[in-house]
């Protein structure tokens, strides 16, 4: 992993992110500087000049707020081209184990995971660009799921992978969780109608 810091270091900035680009090409870390004081803490989660200094110039459309028991486990979801959504992800309330499957078929990583703790008191976030399938387990007794999005919810566009496929051989910290039957529903990813748009590489 390669450690970039997107604010000069000559210009003092307590409210600067941390960047990492993680081993699936695209998918970056974001960890956040909280201000703490007697009376709590103020802390940004998203500031586009930042980003964008890292390369991160997405244009995010739609917001969402989801809520979680312990042992939920939500995903694998994504959307298609021409709204094919990327999705920044974090945590305003308990913990979750977050992870991004790369399901771009012409991609090098292509069937490729990578899983980040996000939680509350760790200030990460996790951007993951279009062409993954997202999805997270629910580690605390409740969790809350703050998700910026590029393109807005699209049914007709809405695909899933299971998320015990044994080909992704994905770590999840729970055997047994709570999930939906719709996401119960979704085929594996060799049966999964899946990104092909070389705009996405």
């Amino acid at each position: 992993m390669r450690a970039v810091n997107a604010t000069p270091t000559d210009v003092p900035n307590p409210m600067a992110f941390h960047f990492t680009r993680l081993e699936l090409a695209g998918v970056v870390l974001v960890e956040r500087n909280a201000i703490r004081d007697e009376r709590g803490l103020f802390e940004e989660t998203y500031r586009a000049s930042e980003f964008g200094a890292f390369g991160i110039d997405a244009v995010f459309r739609q917001d969402a707020h989801s809520q979680s028991q312990k042992g939920v486990l939500r995903g694998l979801h994504y959307q298609k081209s021409p709204m094919a959504q990327g999705k920044l992800v974090w945590v305003a309330a308990g913990r979750i184990f977050d992870v991004a499957v790369d399901v771009r078929r012409a991609s090098r990583s292509y069937g490729k995971w990578v899983a980040v703790e996000l939680a509350a008191d760790n200030g990460r976030c996790l951007y993951i660009p279009p062409g993954f399938a997202h999805g997270f387990y629910t580690l605390s007794e409740t969790a809350d799921i703050m998700y910026k999005m590029t393109q807005e919810y699209s049914p007709l566009h809405e695909r899933g992978i299971i998320w015990n496929d044994p080909e992704l051989a994905i770590a999840w910290p729970g055997t047994h969780p709570t999930i939906s039957p719709r996401d119960a529903a979704f085929p594996p990813l060799r049966n999964a109608d899946i990104e092909t748009d070389p705009a996405m590489i």
